[in-house]
């Protein structure tokens, strides 16, 4: 059984190295590099045999000098003796390789001898692939998007399919694209007013939906069950449904090509999802505490502000980053709303960059960039609070 289990184990984590150092070889032939060949049966080999000499050897040899001396022998056979290639590339290969032992270094003897180590070795392998195959599905058209945004016109038109980045021209040519955007189409503006909107957003649902939660989760009137209950059916209903009658009700108030519309639109959007979502936190804190706070002749106002809002920043900060999400990405409405070029939003000015044939590629894609990273950053920076605030109150007690 454990030979059999050794076996298997080795198969499935080559298959994985396998590939590993596939997708690494796809990103070095669009970086203008020729390979003869993927070598796929050598890599799979290879990574066999790593495997079963880390089972065979196990704690026998030190971890990092077994790192060091598997990535050696891997590195000289495929990227020497083979064919010779550049040292950025066996860079990357010694970091995949270390990737891998750091994966399969907990699989050792013993576990190898467990009755089901055959199951915790296949769902684990597989949940590993998944997370990289999906993660080169998603992060590879963000690789095209920043490296087309530091190409020039001549470079794109010469070969668009070469996605290498030269990095010896000079960081004023290198970074062109971005510098014409703000200079040329006033993409300065356009973040402005995005910015605008998503904190207006952020500011105006967070006002209406805290009061309106803690009244749900709290208070007693007529229609209680159904409001909780029916909150989200505003989501039933596809955007494109409303956008016609909202069209035809704003261009009556005034309201097109206007900030304080898109406010309003967004607002409408996002406050029943915020609410949701800050009852069932509000739900878990304890009354005890509020009981407290009433015996001490506290308002409900000085209880939400001094009590509720202290306890729930997880939440409410999820619920914030949640909404900047959707009013900083959302299209639909401002492709409606918004005609006049000087109330375009981040979004709404990409899609009227790339109506017009003249606009290089290159400033659509730097554009694209630059609407990409904040959030990129936002949510980076803040997942532990989206993470704590969407699982919080999802268990009372």
């Amino acid at each position: 059984m454990k030979t059999k289990n050794i076996i298997i184990f080795s198969i499935i984590s080559s298959f994985f190295l396998v590939s590993l150092i596939s997708i690494w070889k796809i990103l070095v032939t669009l970086q203008g590099i020729k390979l003869e060949n993927f070598n796929f049966q050598i890599i799979f080999l290879l990574g066999f045999l790593v495997s079963l000499a880390h089972v065979i050897i196990g704690n026998k040899l030190n971890y990092i000098l077994k790192l060091i001396i598997f990535s050696l022998i891997f590195i000289f056979i495929d990227g020497y003796l083979i064919q010779s290639m550049p040292i950025w590339y066996n860079i990357g290969v010694f970091l995949i390789l270390y990737f891998f032992i750091n994966k399969i270094k907990k699989f050792n003897n013993k576990i190898l001898e467990e009755e089901h180590s055959t199951q915790i070795i296949i769902f684990d392998f597989l949940t590993l692939f998944g997370i990289v195959l999906f993660s080169f599905v998603i992060l590879f058209p963000f690789y095209m998007m920043v490296v087309t945004s530091f190409k020039t016109q001549i470079a794109l038109l010469v070969n668009p399919l070469d996605f290498s980045i030269n990095f010896a021209q000079g960081f004023k040519d290198l970074f062109k694209s971005y510098f014409v955007i703000f200079k040329s189409y006033k993409f300065g503006k356009y973040i402005l007013t995005s910015t605008i909107v998503s904190l207006g957003t952020v500011f105006i649902t967070l006002v209406f939906a805290i009061p309106a939660a803690y009244a749900i989760a709290r208070l007693n009137f007529f229609g209680k069950t159904f409001l909780s209950t029916s909150i989200l059916i505003i989501y039933m209903f596809p955007a494109i449904v409303l956008v016609i009658p909202l069209y035809t009700v704003f261009s009556q108030l005034g309201l097109r090509n206007s900030i304080e519309g898109l406010l309003i639109v967004y607002t409408a959007t996002t406050l029943p999802v915020a609410i949701y979502m800050l009852q069932g936190y509000f739900k878990s804190i304890p009354k005890e505490l509020e009981e407290a706070a009433i015996l001490d002749k506290l308002s409900w106002f000085g209880i939400i502000t001094k009590i509720i809002i202290p306890l729930s920043i997880p939440a409410i900060s999820s619920v914030a980053l949640y909404v900047f999400m959707i009013a900083w990405n959302e299209f639909l409405f401002s492709l409606m709303f918004l005609d006049n070029p000087n109330s375009f939003t981040l979004s709404r000015a990409i899609q009227y960059l790339s109506g017009d044939a003249e606009t290089p590629r290159q400033y659509l894609m730097a554009g694209s960039v630059i609407v990409t990273l904040p959030v990129l950053f936002i949510f980076v920076y803040f997942e532990k609070y989206l993470v704590s605030g969407l699982t919080a109150g999802s268990v009372k007690g």
